[in-house]
């Protein structure tokens, strides 16, 4: 096993990386997550039902129900944590982290041009990571844009029948406000002029989004509407050595839109994988 980093620069990006996941501390318990109830069976929905009418209850009195969770550690290295962790700012697992610091360490000490952009950033977690990179290196000459509508994920769209039945909009964790995100960001002194927030649904914000050139561009959008419209509007801005992140690559709706798009602009930058989910590429020089 190799030893721990020995720059400081490096300990710092480690240190962040952790904090980040909350690797560095035991898990608490978990909260009872109203999550569960969008995926039980009938009979499991009614005593899941009850168990939150009971938990609200005792949520007025400063108490709460919750469980041990004692993650298998390969899904965790997978970043299998489903339902979401109520500690940390990402949920994306330590092989997309560090797939992520790989890209963006690339692009400064190769001098790819271009900003960084995550399209669905949930708590911020991934955007924040970014920042720290680039505070890191001392780079100030880059952008790292936060995209996402911060109030959860649309309903499905007549015009888009791969997201048929997706059931996405209706996760109340999903819906992190804007003022959480920055106060995340905040929390790690990375809260500056260098974070641009891009609230609104992709549709809307990302056609006028004032990006010139994109280094890295990390997709989590989840569904087939939102994935089509950031490789759209941000896949012709990114500069050659940059990188594109497809997070939900294992969901059947973001796969289409990835296999369309690549098909129709004919796009052969290979694609790799990250791990069961997700999968990036490196766009050709």
């Amino acid at each position: 096993m190799a030893g721990p980093p020995e720059e400081p620069r490096d300990r710092y990006i480690e240190l962040i990386k952790g904090a980040l996941q909350f690797s560095l501390w035991p898990q608490p318990p978990r909260p009872v997550a109203s999550f569960e109830l969008l995926w039980a069976t009938p009979a499991r929905s009614l005593a899941l039902r009850l168990l939150r009418l009971a938990s609200r209850l005792l949520e007025t009195k400063g108490l709460l129900i919750a469980k041990d969770v004692r993650p298998d550690p390969e899904r965790l290295e997978q970043g299998e944590v489903w339902p979401w962790p109520n500690y940390g700012e990402t949920m994306i697992g330590p092989r997309r982290m560090d797939n992520l610091e790989h890209c963006v360490r690339s692009v400064i000490e190769e001098e790819v041009p271009g900003d960084l952009i995550e399209t669905g950033v949930w708590r911020g977690g991934a955007c924040i990571f970014m920042r720290a990179i680039l505070a890191a290196y001392g780079v100030s000459d880059r952008t790292v844009f936060v995209a996402d509508s911060f109030e959860g994920l649309p309903p499905p769209s007549p015009d888009t029948p791969e997201d048929d039945g997706s059931r996405f909009h209706e996760m109340k964790g999903l819906r992190i406000d804007l003022e959480s995100v920055k106060e995340n960001f905040r929390k790690y002194g990375l809260l500056d002029d260098q974070v641009v927030f891009l609230r609104g649904w992709f549709s809307d914000t990302l056609p006028v989004a004032p990006i010139e050139k994109i280094a890295v561009l990390r997709l989590d959008g989840d569904m087939y509407s939102s994935t089509m419209d950031s490789l759209e509007n941000l896949h012709p801005k990114v500069s050659p050595g940059g990188f594109v992140i497809i997070d939900d690559y294992c969901l059947e709706p973001c796969r289409a839109a990835v296999t369309d798009y690549r098909k129709r602009h004919e796009i052969e930058d290979e694609m790799v994988r990250i791990d069961e989910a997700a999968v990036f590429w490196r766009r050709a020089a």
